[in-house]
């Protein structure tokens, strides 16, 4: 989104950090125009909606209009007598068909939510699917869904998932307490010495509302049974085609083999696709009682009730100082609300939350509790980087910390915060850390705004009634992390005879990119020309097994699978040359398709010959290489995580009469290692930025006391345009990284700093008045309110 609306300043780079490029291949690093773009800009994608099979229908869900009710009956009489009508499923007609459900990331004995494909006996929530109505069109789908009676019982919903633990009521009666699970570290009294004699003691609870990830292209999939056949085809708006086909032939109960899964064009995922949800299950079921294609393409106002929602959670972040500020122990005790269905268990992904709060920061002790909470509100979804409230609640501690101590919440960083002399370490609580800048990135980031000139600004601007404030974030970031499922890739590149070249991934095109750096890191693998390569992704029929976008794995991963697959091909590449000149493969130089031998360029091929002579002069290969030039590889990464790290700074003026916050200037320096593109790399930053300056000032998925959600459209649910978002100014620290070409992750950095960048910035310019922020979003309202509790001292201060 970001990367189409605003422009990257020119971008810096830490010139001490960066590795000597003499050498360097010739697209890798590169601003290669995007492979994608002719056809995305043209409007020629085939997103799902765009699939059309013969016969197909449409499907519609009636959902529930209340949060919490016991399904008394379920009339579908009137809806089967609508023309055109051809189906009507209810609870009873698709549930007895599912044989497992659960998800690879997770693995089959991980306990995981109940997840029932339409309510069956209670609905849990205001959108929760209770019969599904198949139609040949959409609009007479939607007709009949209106048509369909549901008989309800009401009951107490569960709406806080603050109160939910005390709650006598039960979203699920398999859990009566509402608690999902908990994790955490040491027992927090064990660091209570360190606090009782610490010289100052700092904690504040940040509350995080919901949000989600609203991706431009809503949920949708086509689902086809072939019966006699016994396969299943499937197209579906997904990050993870090979997961999608995984899922789904363990719900269908067919072999694995018999179930293929087509993910073209994406538009947007941020997490909340990589896993199939309730509704997917429905249509994949529903499909094999059918005999054509079945269609569902979900509006945005069911996305906005039931798609899912995320960052719902708060916590009570407290840090130990001595007298020089420096930090002595943090604990965070953090609650998250789950929802009715999340999706998968949060449990898993939440550790991270608490893993991570030490951050980028020298912290000698520390723990962390987490609870996961049950309410009865759509399921939490993963968001890029699910695990960011890390980040907010660090943040703005130190933040806070920084006013109480009174001292500037830059020198309070710089006291604590990790430098390369530090490196290799690990946190407080056992993750290690290398390969990461997070003290040059502040540094430049500061560099990059003249932050001296700024706080003199500030204080003429607050004699003249104006105030503005500056805040920043800055975090490390765990990318390509070596889970079961994420920490292996495969590639298959073919060399046709004619001396073009295929790259098969498991990708899928969702607004990343990795089809143009997949051909970028192909050419320069095989020293082919970059106009030769193209990539086929999203296919299961074709494609190896891989674990698609996600965990910012993409850059890392797919260069490795690349490289281990590319090297054995040139090697016979520059064999079948050698053979062929009658030189050493030592004299042969293979640059863009073409062989030559050293010193001696008239004697050459092209990749066209050599290939010819792979395929069709099978007699004429040299001893010990196989014909043809096809290859497949799969990397393994041996590396827990890859690293990235960067800083975000924000300034802004707030109006304190309107609430109004206006965005002055926004900056990031992040080190993601060499960057694959450059373009790419920062439509990234630029988009994920975005989404977190609109979680800060403007997103809310809120509900009212009864459960009923009361953004359902555009108009409720704000998000930034270009109009409130300023020129976001890049800079670039390059460390490079230990996987595959020294890449780094990049894709949920954005999104992880940029809120708690914002909120730091409007706490600085309301410090004058006393406010202590702690609660999401910042709306003109919410602001007004602070300074109002502020005036009349309603609002209690932190203890120091």
């Amino acid at each position: 989104m970001a990367g189409t609306t605003h422009e990257a300043a020119p971008a810096r780079s830490s010139r001490a950090l960066r590795p000597d490029r003499a050498g360097q291949s010739p697209y890798t690093g590169t601003r290669t125009p995007r492979v994608e773009d002719p056809r995305l800009l043209t409007g020629t994608g085939t997103y799902v909606d765009d699939v059309v099979r013969p016969g197909m229908l449409h499907a519609c869900f009636v959902r529930s209009p209340l949060a919490r009710a016991r399904i008394t009956g379920v009339d579908v009489s009137e809806a089967l007598v609508l023309p055109g009508v051809h189906a009507v499923f209810v609870a009873a007609d698709l549930n007895p068909g599912v044989h497992e459900q659960w998800y690879s990331l997770n693995g089959r004995d991980d306990p995981d939510t109940p997840r029932p494909p339409l309510a069956e006996g209670e609905v849990r929530f205001v959108g929760d699917p209770v019969a599904m109505v198949v139609a040949v069109d959409r609009y007479i789908a939607e007709d009949a869904a209106e048509l369909v009676v549901v008989d309800y019982e009401p009951l107490v919903p569960v709406v806080d998932y603050t109160t939910a633990l005390q709650s006598p009521e039960s979203v699920h009666a398999t859990h009566p307490d509402n608690l999902v699970g908990r994790l955490g570290g040491r027992p927090m009294d064990e660091l209570a010495p360190v606090f009782e004699n610490a010289a100052h003691v700092v904690s504040t609870t940040v509350h995080q509302q919901s949000h989600g990830p609203v991706p431009m292209e809503t949920r949708g999939i086509v689902a086809e049974w072939a019966a006699p056949a016994g396969e299943m085809t499937i197209w579906a708006a997904t990050q993870s085609p090979h997961e999608v086909r995984s899922f789904g032939a363990r719900l269908l109960g067919v072999d694995e083999h018999r179930v293929r899964v087509t993910a073209r064009d994406t538009g947007g995922g941020f997490g909340q696709k990589v896993l199939p949800q309730r509704e997917d299950m429905c249509v994949m079921l529903a499909a094999l009682k059918l005999p054509v294609a079945l269609k569902w393409t979900e509006d945005r106002q069911e996305h906005l009730l039931a798609a899912g929602q995320a960052r719902h959670e708060h916590g009570e972040a407290r840090m130990a100082f001595d007298d020089d500020g420096r930090i002595l122990a943090a604990t965070l005790d953090h609650v998250q609300d789950a929802g009715a269905y999340p999706t998968p268990s949060p449990v898993q992904s939440g550790i991270a939350v608490g893993m991570l709060f030490p951050g980028p920061y020298r912290i000698p002790e520390g723990t962390f509790q987490s609870r996961f909470v049950f309410s009865n509100t759509s399921g939490r979804v993963a968001y890029r980087g699910p695990w960011q409230f890390e980040s907010m609640a660090r943040e703005v501690l130190l933040d806070t910390a920084a006013r109480r101590l009174g001292m500037d919440p830059v020198e309070l960083r710089r006291r604590n915060m990790l430098r390369r002399e530090d490196l290799p370490t690990a946190n407080c609580l056992g993750m290690p850390y290398d390969h990461i800048t997070p003290y040059e990135t502040f540094e430049q980031a500061l560099e990059m705004l003249d932050y001296p000139a700024f706080r003199r600004e500030q204080e003429r601007a607050r004699a003249q009634g104006r105030h503005l404030g500056v805040g920043t974030c800055t975090y490390v970031e765990p990318t390509a992390g070596a889970t079961p499922f994420h920490g292996t890739e495969g590639a298959t590149i073919r060399i046709e005879p004619s001396g073009k070249v295929n790259v098969h991934v498991a990708g899928g095109s969702c607004g990343n990119s990795l089809e143009t750096t997949v051909v970028q890191l192909t050419a320069d693998a095989l020293g082919v020309a970059i106009e030769d390569v193209s990539t086929i992704q999203g296919d299961t029929a074709v494609t190896p097994f891989g674990g698609g976008t996600g965990g910012s794995r993409s850059g890392p991963m797919t260069a490795g699978a690349i490289a281990e697959t590319a090297a054995g091909l040139r090697t016979r590449i520059l064999a079948i040359a050698a053979h062929r000149l009658d030189v050493a493969v030592g004299e042969v130089e293979f640059v863009r398709s073409r062989a030559s031998v050293r010193g001696r360029p008239e004697r050459a091929l092209t990749l066209a010959e050599i290939a010819g002579i792979a395929y069709f002069q099978v007699h004429a290969l040299p001893p010990g290489v196989p014909a043809g030039l096809e290859a497949s590889g799969r990397y393994r990464t041996p590396h827990p995580m890859i690293w990235a790290n960067a800083t975000h700074l924000c300034t802004c003026e707030v109006d304190v009469v309107t609430g109004g916050v206006k965005l002055l200037r926004y900056i990031v320096s992040e080190d993601c290692g060499p960057m694959i593109n450059p373009s790419v790399v920062e439509g990234q930053i630029l988009g994920g930025t975005v989404q977190g300056i609109g979680g800060a000032l403007y997103e809310h998925l809120a509900y009212d006391d009864e459960g009923n959600p009361l953004a359902t459209t555009f108009m409720d649910y704000l998000l930034p345009t270009a109009t409130e978002v300023p020129t976001i100014e890049l800079g670039h620290v390059e460390t490079p990284g230990p996987g595959p070409g020294g890449h780094k992750g990049v894709g949920e950095g954005g999104a992880i700093g940029s809120a708690p960048a914002v909120v730091n910035a409007v706490a600085d310019a309301l410090a004058p008045f006393g406010v202590e922020i702690t609660r999401l979003p910042l709306t003109p309202a919410s602001i007004v309110g602070l300074l109002e509790e502020a005036r009349t001292g309603l609002r209690g201060a932190v203890t120091v």
